[in-house]
């Protein structure tokens, strides 16, 4: 687990709905849950990433805008100064903190000092090398993935769960055999950042190197993994990565403010649970975890969160545990006491049935999706888009 109370500075206002109090809230549940004091269990502090690091991912011209910034906050450009990147003071400071809290957890798996590492401040992937985008400064998955790269990692998948299509780090590797980067998102007809179709499947060496599964609102528990059944795990397998990175931003939680996915904590602790299941089978438990999106401070955000880091510290929560009290007076310290849950459930319902071929007057929006995906993808890695066994 890397940490820093550093990460709160990533502040971008009272009134941004990327607030640092859901990573406060998350750690004192996770706390008072015990899933930070388990045995094998380490937090490590880490340092803000240089500017050679961050030049990994970021033009160097634009690392000196976002150091400047704070004095030119309406002249400084590269999407900076905008209602959704609006400008604060240290922010340089607190957007290197979270790569390099990134970079220390993918350091931590790849040098085997841990199996799996998390780092719930990170997953920031809209930004783009030269321009914020989508609450995020420097893209902290990119980064932490070219750092592997240059480690000499040759596989690395990527699979994004936000609900959000993983733009930032898609267009970074959009051209590198090496890096297979998947995403699961709302459709982008109807959310930013418009992109995650499923036709977007990389280009030159790195042909079929992007996935994108394109999920219609309302998309539940049940269809949601079935979607994520229907296409991850198969081209995970083809793929064969050497370390599995995700991206596990949790605004895709029902009561979530800033979009129309509909799942609930039980379906997104599923989610964690197949990934650790995958890690396992696939990159010798190497699995480096990332938070991203959630804008569900009380209710959602602190849950999912803490179920993540209970399965990557070995042993997943019942979904019954209550909440302690005492973590409910947090709560109300923030001015949530109202959206306080009571347990770590929202009593969801997880079954979902497999995927199969369907006819055309049979398909719901979220088979379509599954469809496209596969007939996009499949193809390019030998697999048959209509065998549901692939």
């Amino acid at each position: 687990m890397v940490w820093h109370d550093g990460f709160l500075a990533y502040d971008l206002g009272e009134e941004h709905p990327l607030s640092p109090v859901r990573l406060a809230l998350t750690m004192d549940l996770a706390g008072r849950l015990g899933i930070l004091g388990r045995p094998g269990v380490s937090l490590r502090r880490p340092e803000p990433a240089g500017d050679d690091l961050l030049a990994q991912v970021h033009d160097r011209h634009y690392l000196a805008a976002v150091r400047r910034a704070p004095d030119e906050p309406f002249r400084v450009g590269h999407g900076l100064g905008t209602p959704d990147n609006p400008v604060f003071a240290g922010m340089h400071e607190a957007s290197a903190l979270v790569t390099g809290g990134s970079v220390l957890a993918a350091e931590c798996v790849w040098t085997g000092l841990a199996g799996h590492a998390v780092n719930i401040a990170g997953g920031l992937h809209h930004a783009m090398p030269s321009a914020a985008s989508g609450f995020c400064v420097y893209n902290d998955p990119a980064v932490a993935i070219s750092w592997l790269l240059a480690r000499g990692a040759v596989r690395v998948a990527y699979v994004d769960l936000d609900v959000h299509h993983g733009d930032g780090v898609q267009t970074v590797f959009y051209g590198d055999p090496r890096v297979l980067t998947m995403s699961l998102h709302q459709s982008p007809m109807s959310l930013f950042p418009g992109t995650g179709f499923p036709d977007e499947v990389g280009s030159g060496d790195g042909y079929g190197m992007s996935v994108n599964v394109a999920l219609p609102p309302g998309t539940g528990d049940a269809d949601w993994l079935r979607a994520f059944h229907a296409v991850v795990p198969g081209v995970l397998r083809a793929f064969r990565p050497e370390v599995l990175v995700t991206q596990c931003g949790c605004d895709t939680h029902r009561e979530d403010p800033l979009a129309e996915l509909a799942l609930t904590v039980d379906g997104q602790r599923a989610s964690y649970l197949a990934l650790h299941d995958l890690a396992h089978e696939l990159c010798g438990g190497r699995w480096l975890a990332l938070g991203g999106g959630g804008y569900g401070l009380a209710r959602c955000v602190p849950r999912a969160w803490t179920h993540l880091l209970a399965v990557a510290t070995g042993s997943p929560l019942d979904p019954a545990t209550p909440i302690p009290p005492g973590w409910v007076d947090q709560v109300r310290r923030y001015g949530l006491a109202d959206r306080a849950p009571e347990s770590m459930s929202d009593g969801g319902d997880v079954g979902w049935s497999a995927w199969q071929p369907f006819s055309p007057a049979e398909a719901s929006g979220t088979d379509q999706a599954i469809l496209a995906t596969r007939l996009a993808a499949y193809p390019l890695y030998g697999l048959d888009p209509y065998d549901p066994r692939d």
